[in-house]
């Protein structure tokens, strides 16, 4: 028996999130004293995650180097079928949360997404998970012989563990693909809203485009993706790209900053996992201050820069 993991890689490296399923992996798989292995994809530094307890890793160099789910589905299959795997830990990227389905129903196990935590039941398997856009907990109980666990994004963090790591290069018989990737438009250079750890977003109390300075300064110094609220990107002041909310892009990031927007319960239903809100806003009794962490009421003209130089001198000094 060994716990099957899930480790996503882009451009023949590891992603971000492989450390934070690494980990999870691991600590389950002290618990129930089984083995933590994992399969990569194309990934040049599968070794890495030795750092996080994973003591084997199957890389599998035969398949394309962009994701395609029929393919890496098939071939997380066969490893959890010929490792005997009762659990298959996977992240809660869209790329995941397309291939988790798709394994459930090649291996007949369950699949619950959006786990915050270890199981805190072994007979039967229990697991809290997020629910009702991150508002409430759910216990969620899984009978299956094979369980297929999410990970919700920065839920559990990273623990080094490092155990010594081997890397087999693989090649797997797998199904065929019946898709032709064309093209891939994606934007280089900066934080993605999907892997940063800090995002700062603006709303309409920013007044224009002309004064989205405020932000990309402000992301620059944290090293942080930029984010808009949905009035700013139906308005054409920022791409769709940017629309983070509960009809946008989910963010559950370490830090999350909120410049002149009210807090819309859509807006907030998507953001609520993040580990830590910040509000800057000069009403008082905007909603977003209930559920923020820390809130400043002022002028975003006047707090915004003020805050980006006192971070810059920080940054400095260390």
């Amino acid at each position: 028996m060994s716990i099957l993991l899930f480790a996503e890689s882009e451009n023949n490296k590891l992603k971000r999130n492989a450390a934070e399923i690494a980990s999870y992996g691991a600590a389950l798989a002290g618990k129930l004293n089984i083995d933590c292995v994992a399969v990569s994809f194309n990934a040049d530094n599968a070794q890495e995650l030795g750092q996080f307890g994973v003591s084997k890793v199957f890389n599998v160099t035969n398949v394309p180097q962009q994701f395609n789910a029929h393919v890496y589905a098939s071939v997380l299959t066969h490893y959890s079928n010929s490792l005997g795997a009762t659990h298959i830990i996977v992240g809660s990227s869209a790329d995941a949360k397309f291939l988790a389905p798709l394994v459930a129903a090649n291996t007949n196990a369950a699949y619950v997404p959006n786990v915050v935590a270890l199981p805190h039941e072994q007979q039967p398997l229990t697991v809290r998970r997020t629910a009702f856009t991150n508002k409430a907990f759910a216990n969620t109980t899984l009978t299956a012989e094979v369980n297929i666990i999410g990970v919700g994004n920065n839920a559990f963090g990273t623990v080094e563990q490092a155990v010594d790591c081997v890397v087999e290069n693989a090649t797997v018989e797998h199904a065929a693909s019946h898709l032709e990737q064309l093209s891939i438009s994606k934007e280089t250079g900066k934080a993605t809203i999907a892997d940063a750890d800090v995002v700062v977003s603006g709303g309409r109390g920013l007044k224009g485009p002309e004064h989205w300075h405020l932000v990309e300064d402000l992301a620059e110094v944290l090293d942080a993706a930029t984010a808009c609220s949905k009035p700013v990107s139906d308005m054409g002041w920022r791409s769709h790209d940017e629309h983070v909310g509960q009809t946008g892009k989910p963010v559950s990031t370490n830090l999350y900053i909120a410049i002149g927007i009210s807090g819309a319960i859509q807006h907030l239903a998507g953001v609520n996992a993040s580990k830590v809100k910040v509000v800057i806003n000069n009403d008082p009794e905007a909603p977003f201050f209930k559920a923020a962490d820390y809130g400043i009421v002022g002028d975003a003209f006047e707090v915004v820069p003020v805050l980006t130089e006192k971070l810059k001198a920080f940054k400095a000094q260390s």
